[in-house]
Formats: C-alpha cells, structure tokens, sequence
C-alpha cells in the first residue's frame, strides 16, 4: 500500500520573528476563482469613493502681503523655498514647510511684476513698474526663525519703460526683461547687451526654453507668440491668435513644446516646429487663465484663472484632471508647482499665497511600505476599471461653486449654439463654398517667419 505524504519544509511557512507576518500562499489560477473580477470591481469602486472621502487638498494659506500678488519665483536651492511679489512692491521669501515668511526685499516704488532666479539660487532678479530692474543676494542658509530684511540690492538697473516679466537663462549670468521691448541683461552690465522687437505691442510674459537656451518665447498685447533666438539679430517666428496670451511655458521633458494660457479661457498647447496648429486644447474655465506652470515630470500643468479657480492639467488632456477653490480665495494671478511636483503653490488678489497638495487625496508624511503597495494596487484597479459607468462617474465628479457651475453651463450652450449655427450655414451654403476650420486652428489668424 502506497500512502501519499504532503511534504514541505518549515523554513517556507516559519516566521522568523513574532513580530513577521504569517506567508501565505495563494494560487492565482483565474479558474479557481471565477468571482474575482467581481470582486477587482467592488475595490475599485470603493476605491475611487474613498479617494473622494479623503480629498483634502488644501494645506493651509500664507498671509504676510497687504496688496495682491502679482508673480512668485521657485527658488532651486531649497525645496522648500518660494518667492512672492505683490502690487505694494514688496517681495518675501517664505518657507512652505512652516508656512512663514524668511526674508524680504524692500525697494521697487510701484507693483512688481516679475521675479526670476538663476540657476545657482544665490541672485533674486526683480522688475516692476517704476522702470527698474533689481538683484538681491539670496541667503546660502535657510533660516526660518527670523525675518530678514535686505533694502540694499546687488545691483539696480534704471531703464526707459516699465516692465511686465523676467526670466534668467539656465545656467548663464543672462536674464531678459520683457516692457516695450526685449532686453537681454547680463548681470555685470548696467546696459541690455541685445534688445529685439517686433511691432510696437507690450511684452506680457516670456520664458526661456529649458532645452536650448537661446530660445526664448514672449507673449504680447498685440495677441502674438514670438520666438526668438539670441544668436541671431532678429526674431524667428511668430502666431498672431484671436485672443491675448498671459502667460507661457515649455515642457521641461518635451523642450520643443509649449503651452499659452489664454484670454478665452483655455489653454493651448503649441509644437515650436509647427506654429500653424496647437497640439491640444486644453479647456474648462469659465474665464480668463492668468498663470501656468509645468510640473517638472512635464506629465502635467497647473493654471490660475481670473474665475478664482486653480486647475490642474495633463500634458495632452482636453480636460482639466482637478479643480482648487476656497469660498474666500479671489482671482488668481500666479501659480507655481513645487520643485518636486508634490504641491502647488498659488497666489490670488486677497493677499494670500495658498498651499495645494497635487493630488488631492495622497497621505502626507512617510508611508510604511504595506501602505505604499496596498496604494499602488488600488491605483492600478482604479485604472482598470475607470471606463465603466459607475466608476468614471465618481472619479470625474468635482464640486463646484455655484457661480462657477453656471457660468460652466452658459458656457457650454454659447458653444452649441455657435456649432449649430455653423452647420446651418454650410447646409444652406453651395457645395464647397464653406471650409471646416479644425477646432485646433480656429483661434489662430496667421503664423509670420
């Protein structure tokens, strides 16, 4: 008689400690559990409910100023570190992690309107409407106890016009300033070295591309996009749009793309190749964008708009992914992601900057590796399943301000009243004498070489 032993060894089953869990083996054989993707689906949409349960992406709000923010500046050295200019002229650095402000620069007489700093974090660049731009010296250490006061700055440079944006070139002593003209500074010349421009409109904002350096890209008055290019003596391209553009910036892992934020209330993602059609429309706000910037994995955007609402984007997505509000937070004029992409950082026209976690619903703090896996796998089965009816509902549902909501909707029937419109007009018109206009190309009139 043959009998049959079950054999193993303990090591595969033993705990090493009283403190380790118990292994457990499981046979992951779909035919023996035929009920699973049932169950995947009962996760997922408790999942996805839970994520909104635990949505609390305010962090707190950093009050200091006595007027309204006007732009803010990262600083590269410290992590925790942003500054912040208002329409009084004044600037302070603060410190996010307690939310108090370090250091400030008293000097500009009028509203600051650009603030940029270079590479190494140690020069602050700052421009405003009293015709001056000026260089402070940034504190090596980061001290948070004290506020320092610095009314003397490294340089002061006194120019013809006002100015209405700064930015430094990556790695370089070279920074332009955008009023009038372009003017591009070095920081041991009192004089621009190079000024270009193209028309008589005023410069809005510009931004150096983080890939080639002599790139530059400006926005103007006159409703154009211009790129330049330092090494040469005249500007390279230009898109003349129906509509102002505010605001500007590249994709730091896609150096050739860009993205305008603009008066109707939509965003428009560009090819710096191919200016003739935006790559993407970006589209949910009810009013005009003032303020964009990239997260620096480059999968994402954050925009603040005149609708006092802070919008958080997808490189290639039509649609925002989250909306920030607070019932006192005003139009917003300036919004940066944090240097490591997990906040966000606004500032709006009731003197406060805010403190947004990028995604709404992430634990602060460590996370034990059981949570970080358990996380991980809801994740990934709320990406599954985010196609079905149930789940997609409750992942894209958002709560809106009730002027927002209306607006939202008023909105969306100007739209189908305007495509209506246009397709009664193409069926009462002779064959071929009306175009189709994609809807990428509609709100640019011309592109200029």
């Amino acid at each position: 008689m043959k009998v049959k032993v079950i054999s193993r060894s303990t090591d595969d089953f033993t705990r090493e400690r009283s403190q380790d869990l118990h292994k457990v083996f499981r046979n992951y054989d779909p035919n023996l559990r035929t009920q699973e993707k049932a169950i995947e689906y009962t996760r997922a949409l408790n999942a996805a409910k839970l994520e909104k349960i635990f949505a609390r992406p305010l962090i707190g709000a950093m009050d200091g100023h006595i007027d309204a923010i006007s732009c803010m500046a990262k600083n590269p050295n410290h992590l925790k570190g942003i500054f912040s200019g208002s329409m009084d002229g004044d600037i302070r650095l603060w410190d996010m992690a307690t939310r108090r402000t370090t250091c400030r620069f008293n000097g500009h007489q009028g509203p600051v309107r650009g603030l940029t700093v270079s590479t190494d974090g140690n020069v602050l660049v700052s421009c405003g409407n009293d015709c001056s731009v000026k260089l402070w010296k940034v504190a090596s250490t980061f001290e948070s106890s004290d506020t320092v006061e610095d009314d003397e700055p490294l340089a002061n440079y006194v120019w013809k016009y006002a100015f209405r944006a700064v930015d430094h070139q990556w790695e370089s002593n070279i920074f332009a300033t955008g009023g009038a003209q372009v003017d591009i500074w070095d920081h041991n010349r009192s004089n621009p070295v190079n000024s270009f421009e193209w028309g008589t409109a005023t410069i809005v904002s510009l931004r150096f591309n983080p890939g080639e350096p002599n790139v530059l890209a400006t926005s103007a008055s006159d409703r154009s996009i211009t790129l330049y290019d330092l090494r040469m003596s005249s500007p390279a391209r230009k898109v003349i749009m129906k509509t102002k553009t505010n605001a500007i910036c590249w994709n730091p892992m896609e150096p050739m793309n860009f993205t305008a934020a603009n008066e109707d209330c939509n965003c428009y993602s560009y090819d710096a190749r191919k200016l003739d059609e935006a790559k993407c429309v970006h589209q949910d706000h009810v009013s005009a964008v003032m303020d964009i910037d990239y997260s620096p994995t480059g999968r994402e955007f954050v925009t603040g708009s005149y609708d006092r609402t802070v919008r958080i984007f997808r490189y290639n997505g039509g649609h925002s992914r989250e909306i920030y509000h607070t019932k006192r937070m005003q139009r917003v004029f300036c919004v940066k992601y944090s240097c490591d992409g997990t906040y966000v950082i606004s500032g709006s026209d009731d003197t406060n900057l805010r403190l947004w976690k990028a995604n709404a619903s992430e634990q602060l703090g460590v996370l034990l590796p059981r949570e970080r896996k358990k996380q991980e796998y809801l994740d990934a089965v709320k990406n599954r399943y985010k196609h079905l009816p149930d789940v997609k509902r409750i992942i894209r549902h958002r709560h809106l301000p009730k002027p927002i909501y209306k607006a939202a909707g008023l909105r969306r029937t100007m739209v189908e009243a305007e495509r209506r419109k246009d397709e009664r007009r193409r069926a009462h018109s002779a064959p071929g004498s009306t175009s189709v206009q994609p809807f990428r190309k509609r709100r640019i009139i011309q592109e200029i070489e």
